[in-house]
C-alpha cells in the first residue's frame, strides 16, 4: 500500500510542477537556491580522436537529493548526462557513481537510490581536433524529504581541446 501511495505522489508532483503537498509547518528548501551546481573543470585538453576520461564534479545542494543513474523503480527520473550531437566531441559513455540508499519518512517502505551533496561523473570523451566549447546536459530531478520538483536540465560547460 505505501509503494502505491508514494507513487501517485511522485506523479501528482511531477505532472502539477509544483512543490505543493506539504503539511502545515513543512518547509521545503527546493525553491531556495539551485538544487545542481557543476562545480569543474572548466578546460580540459584530450588527445584528439582518442576516447579520454574526464571526470565532472557536481554538487547537490544541503537538504536536497537527486535520483541516482540507476533509480531503484522505474517511474522515478534518472540522472543522465549527454552531449548535444555537432559539438565536436562525443560522449562514448559515462560512469556514474553509485546511489546511496536512502528511505523517506513519508514512506518507509520504499528504499530510494540517491546523490547528495557531491558526486562525479566519468565522462568519456571522444573529441575532434581543435577547440571546442561543449555543452552537455546533466537532466535530474531534486527532492528534498517533502515534495520533489519538475526534472531539470542543467548545462556542463566545458571547453575541450582536442590535440
Amino acid at each position: 500500500m505505501g509503494r502505491v501511495v508514494w507513487v501517485l505522489f511522485l506523479v501528482a508532483m511531477t505532472a502539477s510542477g509544483q512543490t505543493g503537498g506539504l503539511l502545515p509547518g513543512q518547509q521545503s528548501v527546493i525553491k531556495e537556491k539551485p538544487a545542481v551546481v557543476f562545480l569543474f573543470p572548466e578546460q580540459v585538453t584530450v588527445t584528439a580522436g582518442k576516447p579520454q576520461t574526464v571526470a565532472l564534479h557536481f554538487r547537490v545542494a544541503e537538504g536536497l537529493h537527486i535520483n541516482s543513474h540507476l533509480p531503484k523503480d522505474k517511474f522515478l527520473i534518472a540522472t543522465t548526462l549527454t552531449i548535444p550531437d555537432g559539438a565536436g566531441v562525443r560522449l562514448d559513455g559515462a560512469q556514474f557513481p553509485s546511489g546511496v540508499e536512502m528511505v523517506l519518512p513519508l514512506d518507509p517502505g520504499t528504499k530510494l537510490s540517491v546523490y547528495s551533496g557531491e558526486f562525479v561523473v566519468e565522462a568519456r570523451l571522444v573529441a575532434e581536433k581543435g577547440d571546442h566549447l561543449v555543452e552537455g546536459k546533466l537532466r535530474y530531478q531534486a527532492c528534498d524529504n517533502n515534495a520533489c520538483q519538475p526534472p531539470r536540465v542543467l548545462t556542463v560547460a566545458v571547453d575541450v581541446l582536442g590535440r
